[in-house]
């Protein structure tokens, strides 16, 4: 049986995770994106998929998101990082695992490599964003934008449908995380999924994550009528043929 848990992290942290019962074996862990959270279609798919293979899987819900304990305004980088680094160690122990990291995911998915070098057999990126706060959010800021949130330390950012609390302690602490200047010498595979209408976080970005790794097994797909989230069935079967070549390849 699939369901949510609640793991411990300090005596006021805790938060929210999606595991199967394969616990003996090769582990998917599937990290999401910014303000994101466990319910989407994404991490339900992937655990479908994991299911079929008989292998294990974790979803980890950063604090402040969903149900997970916490403000969204008080988390970062580093916090979350170190929340992954905390449920990986506590649940999938020495088990070997595949990273699976959506937008922001893919940042801290990256992030875990100091950590799990060689327990990692693999990474899929989708639509990834290492180092968006800097790039995608501060440097396109204006003047007046910069400026409210050094002085109140929060900017209330409108996009589309949704309203980001973007704070000041956020964004320094995205420059302390800096990822694209690293080098991965990992012989695993690595495939990122991009779309080609992704308003949100270009094309570049997937293709910056893939120099970092110095090996001949990555590719990148383009999916040509694909948005940020690659969310309809059509994508999500992409991802999961794409998810279980890594595995094949592997395992």
């Amino acid at each position: 049986m699939n369901k949510y848990k609640f793991l411990k992290i300090s005596s006021s942290k805790k938060i929210r995770y999606l595991i199967n019962k394969y616990k003996n074996k090769p582990y998917v862990v599937f990290l999401h994106g910014f303000m994101s959270d466990l319910e989407g279609e994404k991490p339900k798919k992937i655990l479908k998929f994991c299911n079929s293979k008989k292998i294990g899987f974790l979803a980890v819900e950063y604090s402040g998101h969903g149900k997970s304990s916490g403000k969204f305004t008080q988390g970062n980088i580093s916090k979350w990082t170190n929340e992954v680094k905390i449920s990986i160690k506590r649940i999938i122990k020495k088990n070997k695992f595949i990273l699976v990291g959506s937008s922001m995911g893919s940042w801290i998915s990256l992030n875990q490599f100091k950590f799990f070098n060689n327990q990692i057999l693999g990474f899929l990126g989708i639509g990834s964003a290492p180092e968006f706060l800097e790039n995608l959010m501060w440097k396109k800021f204006d003047k007046k934008i910069k400026n409210e949130i050094k002085k109140k330390g929060i900017y209330h950012l409108k996009y589309g449908n949704y309203e980001y609390p973007i704070t000041y302690q956020l964004i320094k602490d995205g420059r302390k995380n800096k990822i694209l200047n690293k080098i991965i010498t990992s012989k695993i595979y690595v495939t990122m999924i991009h779309g080609k209408k992704d308003e949100v976080v270009p094309v570049s970005y997937s293709k910056k994550v893939l120099k970092i790794f110095k090996n001949k097994n990555k590719k990148l797909l383009i999916i040509k009528n694909g948005d940020h989230s690659l969310s309809s069935k059509r994508n999500l079967n992409k991802i999961t043929k794409e998810l279980n070549n890594i595995f094949s390849n592997s395992i």
